[in-house]
């Protein structure tokens, strides 16, 4: 291991823009960092504590052979609750993975970060199962049902700390600090080069005709066409902006040595399906940032 080459690592939160980040983890490990702590707020924590577990591999090979239909039947719709989905068999998986790992037993010191409802503060998760941790910090608002722990709700750790650098200063010594943003400026040409739809809600309205969640006359009608203003489409974009408005705030009051900054329109934030793609782009931004560090 060379001089300057022991990293902390702060992993954002941004949902399927955190495919991005095994992107990042691959281009650091390949020039030879040694990542000596990782934190993490939802995907961040989920990626971050599959590295930190040495199951990262193979989460990789798992989820990018994953297809829209195969993500579509991972999700787990939540009419009666508060969230449009469980994400049970998702974590399930995860879990097949991961066995009875707890987070004190890791071989590369974690941390979780969550967000307690109930009393309205920031969760680090330090020990304790590892799954639960990632399962708390995922749980975005409106999307993932929340957590139930001793009273208290828990959601994803993106709602107070969407960037936990702070967490990383519990670590050892390091050369360097890094935070991987997943709420980044709009890059048009990620626009250009792949127009959306939002698939998302396009499935999770099916599956509420299907289970007779709907109206009889609704469920008669055609899909809604790709024009239609839809909720998920408002609250995907309003979780973006509180995103991207938290981690500017949270960056001027603790920067990093190093922001390696993932474009929100990258992806849409329920793009699971899509892994490949995101991954190497984060790879290709992590190059591009850590070839501007100095020599």
């Amino acid at each position: 291991m060379s001089a300057g080459k022991r990293v902390r690592l702060a992993l954002g939160s941004g949902g399927a823009r955190g495919y991005a980040h095994i992107g990042v983890i691959a281009e650091l490990e390949e020039r030879g960092y040694e990542i000596v702590g990782v934190a993490g707020s939802s995907m961040g924590a989920l990626v971050g504590g599959l590295f930190a577990a040495g199951r990262l591999d193979e989460f990789t090979s798992w989820a990018t052979a994953l297809g829209q239909f195969e993500v579509a039947r991972l999700l787990d719709p939540a009419f009666s609750e508060p969230g449009v989905i469980r994400a049970g068999k998702v974590l399930d998986r995860i879990r097949e993975m991961l066995g009875d790992l707890r987070i004190e037993d890791l071989p590369i010191p974690y941390v979780a970060v969550a967000t307690d409802m109930t009393v309205g503060r920031s969760v680090w998760f330090r020990s304790g199962a590892l799954d639960d941790a990632i399962r708390a910090s995922i749980s975005i608002p409106g999307f993932i049902t929340p957590v139930l722990s001793d009273g208290h709700v828990l959601v994803d750790g993106g709602v107070l700390d969407p960037l936990p650098v702070v967490a990383t200063m519990t670590f050892g010594p390091a050369d360097l600090t890094i935070g991987v943003d997943l709420s980044g400026a709009p890059d048009p040409a990620y626009d250009r080069a792949q127009p959306r739809a939002n698939w998302f809600t396009q499935w999770w309205r099916a599956s509420a005709q299907r289970r007779g969640r709907t109206p009889v006359e609704e469920s008669a009608e055609p899909p809604l066409p790709l024009s239609s203003v839809r909720a998920t489409d408002v609250a995907q974009r309003a979780i973006d902006l509180m995103l991207g408005a938290i981690t500017r705030q949270h960056l001027a009051a603790h920067p990093p040595d190093l922001v390696i900054s993932v474009p929100q329109n990258m992806c849409g934030t329920m793009d699971f399906h899509r892994a490949a793609p995101i991954i190497e782009q984060g790879r290709a931004l992590a190059k591009t940032a850590l070839d501007s560090l100095p020599d």
